[in-house]
């Protein structure tokens, strides 16, 4: 009976240290995919045509779906006219946004919601999102903001 109880409590701690393993797998994996992401914008910021060129191309994408819709008769002219301008209107905006606003909050992202366990992504992330904090500030002062610290968490 005693080496039943054994083997089954073996079988369960290998099952529980299975899941951790599984559970910290996941959280490495979105931790690594949240900091890719503020490193993209942070090529964006450095990297302006990167941003734009990208937002082309889903603009096109989107349009040329679009363009389908209306070729086979599922929209009227005016609808059409609509939506284009919608697309055209998020696109501009997207552009305009402040790469280093989505850069510190993909970092933060990273630290705030993948730690712990301490990744070498959380790592990364905690050594940059000081600095793009700043570059974020001194951008928005430069636009005309007066920028308290609440105002960017």
């Amino acid at each position: 009976m005693n080496k039943k109880l054994y083997k089954l409590f073996f079988v369960i701690v290998i099952y529980i240290g299975l899941i951790y393993f599984m559970i910290y797998l996941d959280i490495w994996f979105r931790a690594r995919s949240a900091y890719l992401e503020a490193e993209k914008y942070m090529s964006w910021y450095y990297e302006p045509l990167k941003k734009i060129e990208f937002f082309e191309k889903k603009f096109q994408k989107e349009k040329n779906e679009l363009d389908k819709l209306f070729k086979k008769g599922k929209m009227t002219q005016d609808e059409y006219n609509l939506k284009l301008e919608l697309l055209e209107f998020k696109k501009n905006k997207q552009i305009e946004e402040s790469s280093l606003k989505y850069a510190y909050i993909w970092y933060k992202t990273v630290i705030d919601l993948f730690s712990p366990p301490e990744s070498k992504w959380v790592k990364l992330a905690k050594q940059k999102i000081g600095p793009v904090k700043e570059m974020w500030r001194k951008e928005l002062e430069a636009k005309g903001y007066k920028v308290e610290d609440y105002m960017l968490e």
